[in-house]
């Protein structure tokens, strides 16, 4: 699986190296396939869905903010702001007020496409 950021964008390929044999028949064996789609799927859940919509409705100052938006755990919108970061989505950049330190997610992109090869 590759990830490509450009101008915005940001391409997720599963497709195998075409000219090898084996990378075909791994993307054909039913368990890795699915392993690779519940990558994807996890990365497109509603929940990150949300995350991605309040992000860019609502401009939330810190995570722990966002998660009082979205009415949910801090931990489980920490986790899904994890993966957006994982895949160039949005980032976290630090702020400071004073002692006190937080995260503001910012979206990155403004498209994405996944493209699945077989």
């Amino acid at each position: 699986m590759a990830t490509k950021k450009r101008e915005g964008i940001v391409n997720i390929s599963l497709e195998p190296e075409r000219s090898t044999f084996s990378a075909i028949l791994h993307l054909l064996s039913k368990e890795d396939l699915f392993s690779e789609v519940g990558i994807v799927r996890s990365l497109l859940s509603n929940e990150k869905a949300k995350i991605i919509h309040a992000i860019k409705e609502k401009n939330p100052v810190s995570i722990y903010v966002l998660a009082k938006q979205l009415g949910r755990d801090f931990k489980a919108v920490r986790k899904d702001i994890s993966v957006l970061e994982h895949f160039g989505i949005i980032r976290l950049i630090k702020l400071s007020k004073g002692d006190r330190k937080s995260l503001k997610p910012v979206l990155t992109l403004d498209s994405l496409q996944i493209n699945i090869g077989f």
